[in-house]
């Protein structure tokens, strides 16, 4: 058993010396007759638990208790009394209180060593659940950083492509990753949605990352970053898995390469072309799915295009009675013609709208490209 600074509070030097027998072995105990001196007495003594008489001359025992309990909030507090008149009452008051609990004296000296030793086990418990939910929102706070840390700036223009990102979780660690990179005069892009939230989100994130980055031996080709993600995937247990856009866009060529496996529709758009949705083009990213293919197929663009990735926590929100969300997305469009930044936010507007200041139940991630600029091929017989 754990010793404990314990303060008693009596009137009755008896009382007070009965209870220093039965607790001092084991307590440091401090013992006043004056209530009006339990404060001083605290001030220097900084108890952890006291034994209070509820019953005494200038000051009874449940102001001197909230007195205490004001300058000591984790104090704990055992109630006695020697009267027989109104005991329920009492009890029932003292019950109702912020006190630990209620004795009644005289008081066996069993009961009262079990009483105080049980105070301060679960007093001891309550500190231990402190100092590891403090350790835990430590680790949760660091992994939030490595995590934040994973995600580029969110405006970039890279090889002529202006890139615009928006990433709100859903709760301290999310599931959703947005990136980017550059290579050969080519834009990569990246949107992914891993599978639940927490920390194992958090991990599976930073591998989808990982295998990102290092397609950039692959030159970032589509069908290179998901069987990379796959292969990182591949020790998972089969219910964790990644849905995710990977595209690649070649403005001097004017074209762009993608791969979706699993996700939600791309939308593509330009100054003189009505938007099209760009469907899944193999399934999800999974253990259980190791020997998947994914198509990727080519489809043109041109300086002033536009490309609109999300993930589904968007489209959730803003879906209709049938699960469809295509009007919602097109009508932002409209308001924001020029995508960018200003096509982001005024999604991210009608998310909230929608939500109605409800609990935003899962991550939202958008992500816009715009070719801003589109170099002429060269002719190699030029000089």
């Amino acid at each position: 058993m754990r010793s404990a600074r314990i303060l008693v509070v009596d009137d009755e030097p008896g009382m007070l010396r009965a209870v220093e027998r039965v607790l001092s072995d084991d307590h440091q105990v401090v013992a006043t007759r004056l209530s009006r001196d339990a404060i001083a007495v605290a001030d220097d003594f900084r108890p952890e638990l006291a034994i209070v008489d509820i019953r005494m001359p200038d000051m009874d025992g449940f102001e001197l208790m909230a007195r205490l309990k004001g300058r000591f909030p984790a104090l704990d507090v055992i109630l006695m009394t020697g009267s027989v008149d109104d005991l329920d009452e009492k009890l029932v008051r003292a019950i109702r209180s912020p006190a630990f609990y209620f004795i009644q004296k005289p008081f066996d000296r069993d009961v009262l060593r079990t009483l105080v030793e049980r105070c301060i086990e679960l007093r001891w418990r309550r500190e231990d659940h402190r100092q590891n939910l403090k350790r835990l929102e430590t680790e949760i706070a660091e992994a939030r950083a490595f995590q934040q840390s994973l995600l580029p700036d969110r405006e970039r223009v890279l090889n002529g492509v202006s890139v615009s990102c928006r990433y709100t979780p859903c709760s301290a660690l999310g599931g959703d990753l947005y990136d980017y990179a550059e290579a050969a005069g080519r834009t990569a892009l990246l949107i992914a949605d891993v599978s639940g939230h927490g920390v194992s989100a958090a991990m599976l994130t930073g591998i989808v990352k990982s295998a990102f980055q290092a397609s950039h031996a692959d030159g970032f080709e589509p069908t290179a970053v998901v069987q990379r993600v796959s292969a990182g995937l591949a020790s998972f247990r089969p219910d964790r898995f990644v849905t995710l856009i990977a595209a690649l866009i070649c403005p001097d060529e004017g074209h762009v390469r993608y791969v979706n496996a699993g996700h939600p529709p791309i939308v593509s758009w330009g100054i003189a072309r009505q938007p099209t949705w760009l469907e899944s083009t193999g399934p999800l990213v999974s253990p259980a799915l190791s020997a998947a293919t994914w198509d990727a197929p080519i489809v043109p663009i041109d300086e002033g295009d536009h490309l609109l990735l999300y993930t589904d926590g968007v489209w959730e929100v803003l879906a209709d009675d049938d699960g469809r969300a295509e009007g919602r997305f097109l009508a932002a469009i409209e308001r924001a013609p020029q995508g960018g930044a200003s096509l982001l936010d005024t999604i991210l507007g009608d998310v909230q709208r929608e939500m109605a200041g409800q609990v935003q139940p899962d991550d939202l991630t958008l992500l816009t490209a715009t070719v801003v600029r589109r170099n002429p091929p060269v002719d190699p017989d030029f000089h």
